[in-house]
């Protein structure tokens, strides 16, 4: 059984932001080597799983020279230095996997208000 007093206590450290699937997020992390510059992606969220929980992950698609550059972040990982929302989409799905194969009009959301 796992201790909930310290779950909560490691969670409580890191303050994730409020996204969801569509908006546009930049995740600042370090990568596996330890460089001391970090690194930065800007994309758009696909999905979002577990919530709130200690495996909490976020999938995000980028385009980079006309391919498409999918990562997947643990939220609560250490190596994740900041998550900033750049905008907020509107969309009517909790996952977004359609967004792969849409091009033009199709891939657009509209803005959330």
């Amino acid at each position: 059984m796992l201790n909930t007093s310290k779950i909560k206590e490691f969670l409580g450290a890191k303050e994730v932001p409020d996204f969801q699937a569509g908006d546009i997020v930049k995740v600042t992390y370090k990568s596996e080597e330890e460089q001391q510059k970090p690194h930065v992606f800007e994309g758009q969220v696909l999905e979002r799983k577990h919530g709130e929980e200690m495996g909490a992950t976020a999938t995000i698609r980028s385009e980079i020279l006309n391919t498409g550059v999918e990562m997947t972040f643990p939220l609560h990982s250490p190596k994740i230095q900041d998550i900033e929302v750049v905008r907020e989409k509107k969309a009517r799905r909790s996952k977004l996997q359609y967004l792969r194969e849409a091009k033009g009009r199709k891939a657009n959301l509209k803005d959330r208000e």
